[in-house]
């Protein structure tokens, strides 16, 4: 019996930290010439060392304040907010059109999102609990299904 609650317990354990591509990285490099002429006529000897201090500034905020979506135990966490899996109904997978619509014409403003604009996928929940007035939670994740599957296994879980 131990073994099959350690492996509902794996399989309701999600962890994804929101993290800009290297696509994004890669066009902030950008910023270091731009600093670099903006000081030249300042101070020509330190321009191009500020303008990669603040490349490296841009990454390490990027980096650290990067959202985290996590499943654990019965509580789903995305962002600053969480929710407990009973709590959510319908789980749906969105794809790039899908999540384009979902937080664009068809987004119900009283919604919780969590939207990064480097990730094309997601998933909307329905939102259950009659204290709350979201309707339902959109998250963008580069892994809809198995965010989904897992909040499934930790309300199986749950019920348990």
């Amino acid at each position: 019996m131990t073994s099959d609650s350690s492996a509902t317990t794996q399989q309701a354990s999600y962890r994804e930290r929101l993290v800009p591509g290297p696509g994004l990285f890669v066009a902030l490099l950008l910023v270091v010439p731009a600093v670099a002429l903006v000081l030249t006529p300042i101070n020509a000897d330190i321009a191009w060392y500020v303008g990669g201090s603040v490349y490296v500034i841009l990454i390490a905020t990027f980096l650290l304040l990067a959202a985290t979506v996590s499943v654990k135990g019965n509580t789903l966490t995305a962002g600053h907010a969480s929710i407990p899996v009973a709590m959510l109904g319908e789980a749906e997978a969105l794809g790039t059109d899908a999540l384009r619509a979902a937080i664009g014409p068809g987004l119900d403003a009283r919604s919780y999102l969590v939207v990064r604009g480097w990730i094309h996928r997601g998933v909307r929940l329905e939102n259950i609990d009659p204290a709350d007035p979201a309707p339902y939670w959109i998250i963008t994740t580069r892994h809809p299904q198995q965010l989904i599957d897992s909040i499934e296994a930790a309300r199986q879980g749950s019920a348990k």
